[in-house]
C-alpha cells in the first residue's frame, strides 16, 4: 500500500483562488454584456523593458549557432548576471555581498518555497498574518503547522499585522526559529522602516533564529529612507536570506528569473549546537533538484542592469505607481480608508464588512475583481487587496464605476 503523505490532507481547500474565479465566472454567465475589470490579480500587464527584448533575441540567435550555443548552464546562475546583480543591487548601495552568494532560480515563489527544505521538522516557524500562501501552505507540507483550526494553523506562530502597528509586526514574546517577512508587503503594501528592521535582527541574534526575507517588491521603493534590502540593516548578514524577484521589477512573470542570497557567514545549527553554513545546503540542494535558468533568459535579466535598462524598469515601476496613486486616493475620497501603494503596487482597501461581502459588491455593483483579505489570513478580515497592475485607462474605468456605485 503506497501511503500519502498525510500533511497536504492538512491543507485548507485552496479556496481563495478557486472562489474568485467560480463567482467571476458566475457573475459573466449572468451579464455576458458587461465587461468585467480585474483589480485582484498579482501578474504584471505591461511587457517586458525594450532592453530585456534586445538582449533576450540576441541570446536566442546564439542557441541557434555552433560557436555560440549553450547547453546546460551553472545551477547557481551564469556569473554575469550574478556579477551585475551582486554590484548593482547591492554594492552600489553599501552592502557587501559578493556573486558567489547569489543564487538564480525560476522564482522567488519557488525558492520561499522551497527554502524550508533545509530545516528539521520540529523548528518553530513564524508567519506574518495576512500572509503570502506559500509561506504557510510548505510549512503545512512538511509537517510543521499541527492540525488547522479556523483561520489559522495550531503548530505555527502568527504575527499579527494590524492598523494600529501599520501592518508591520512586532517581535513575538515566544521564540521562533525561522521568520518570514515581506517588505514592501504582498497583500498590504506596507513598508518597514530600517529601526523595526533592526529589531528583527536583534531578536534573531538573540534566539539564533533565521529570517527569510521576501524582497520580491523593493524596485518600488521611491522613499530614500526605506531600505532596499534586509542586509542594510547592521548584522542581518548572520541571520538572513533574501529573495529577489524579476517578475514585478521587470515583467518576468511569463519568463521566469530570480534570486535568492545567503551570505558565508549566514549559518543553522545541529541539534548539538555546531554551525552549518547554508550557503552550502542551499548550493547541495539546487545541484540536486535544479539544473539552472536558461541562458536567454539569464541574459535578458542581465540587461536589467544596463543603463538604458535601468531607465526602462524605473518607468515600469512608476507607471504601476502612478496606478496605485489613483486607486488610494479616489477610494479614499469616497470614504474607503486605504492603506500601501506608495512603494508597493498593491493597496489595501478597508471595506467595513465581511471581505467577500465587499468582493461580491464590488463585482455586482461596478464589475470590478479584487481580492478578498480574508484569503491571506484572520487579519485580512475586513479588507480587500487591489492590484496597481493593470493599465491606466482600465484603472480609470474601474475607479469611475466604483466611485458611480458607492458615492
Amino acid at each position: 500500500m503506497i501511503r500519502v503523505n498525510e500533511n497536504y490532507l492538512k491543507l485548507r481547500a485552496s479556496y481563495l483562488f478557486s472562489d474568485i474565479a467560480r463567482r467571476v465566472a458566475d457573475y459573466a454567465a449572468k451579464n455576458p454584456d458587461k465587461e468585467i475589470i480585474r483589480l485582484g490579480i498579482g501578474d504584471v500587464t505591461c511587457p517586458l523593458p525594450p532592453a530585456c527584448i534586445s538582449a533576450f533575441h540576441k541570446a536566442v540567435g546564439e542557441m541557434g549557432s555552433k560557436e555560440t550555443f549553450r547547453g546546460y548552464g551553472p545551477e547557481q546562475g551564469y556569473e554575469f548576471l550574478r556579477e551585475a546583480i551582486a554590484r548593482s543591487d547591492f554594492q552600489a548601495r553599501g552592502v557587501r555581498i559578493e556573486p558567489d552568494e547569489i543564487f538564480v532560480s525560476d522564482g522567488a515563489k519557488c525558492d520561499t518555497g522551497n527554502f524550508q527544505e533545509l530545516f528539521s521538522r520540529e523548528i518553530a516557524v513564524a508567519v506574518p498574518d495576512p500572509v503570502y500562501p506559500v509561506y504557510v501552505d510548505t510549512n503545512v507540507m512538511a509537517g510543521r503547522s499541527g492540525e488547522n483550526c479556523g483561520n489559522r494553523y495550531r503548530g505555527l506562530i502568527y504575527l499579527e499585522c494590524t492598523e494600529e502597528n501599520g501592518f508591520v509586526p512586532d517581535v513575538p514574546k515566544e521564540r521562533a526559529d525561522l521568520i518570514y517577512l515581506c517588505f514592501p508587503n504582498n497583500p498590504t503594501g506596507a513598508t518597514a522602516a530600517k529601526q523595526k528592521l533592526a529589531e528583527w535582527v536583534r531578536y534573531a541574534h538573540e534566539n539564533r533564529s533565521l529570517i527569510l526575507f521576501d524582497a520580491a517588491y523593493e524596485s518600488f521603493i521611491r522613499d530614500d529612507g526605506l531600505a532596499h534590502s534586509i542586509f542594510e540593516i547592521e548584522g542581518a548578514s548572520e541571520v538572513a536570506v533574501e529573495f529577489r524577484s524579476f517578475s514585478k521589477t521587470a515583467g518576468f512573470t511569463g519568463t521566469r528569473c530570480a534570486f535568492t542570497v545567503i551570505p558565508k557567514k549566514c549559518n543553522a545549527f545541529t541539534e548539538s549546537g555546531e554551525p552549518v553554513p547554508l550557503r552550502e545546503l542551499w548550493l547541495r540542494r539546487q545541484t540536486t533538484k535544479f539544473n539552472g535558468v536558461s541562458y536567454p533568459v539569464q541574459r535578458a535579466a542581465e540587461a536589467v542592469y544596463s543603463e538604458e535598462g535601468r531607465r526602462q524598469v524605473r518607468e515600469l515601476g512608476d507607471y504601476y505607481l502612478k496606478n496605485a496613486r489613483l486607486i488610494k486616493e479616489r477610494l479614499g475620497g469616497i470614504g474607503f480608508p486605504c492603506f500601501g501603494g506608495e512603494n508597493a503596487p498593491y493597496i489595501w482597501v478597508k471595506g467595513g464588512k465581511d471581505s467577500w461581502a465587499f468582493f461580491d459588491e464590488l463585482l455586482e455593483r461596478a464589475g470590478v475583481v479584487c481580492t478578498p483579505g480574508a484569503g491571506f489570513g484572520s487579519c485580512g478580515e475586513g479588507y480587500i487587496r487591489l492590484s496597481a497592475f493593470n493599465t491606466h485607462e482600465n484603472v480609470e474605468r474601474a475607479l469611475d464605476r466604483i466611485e458611480k456605485a458607492f458615492k
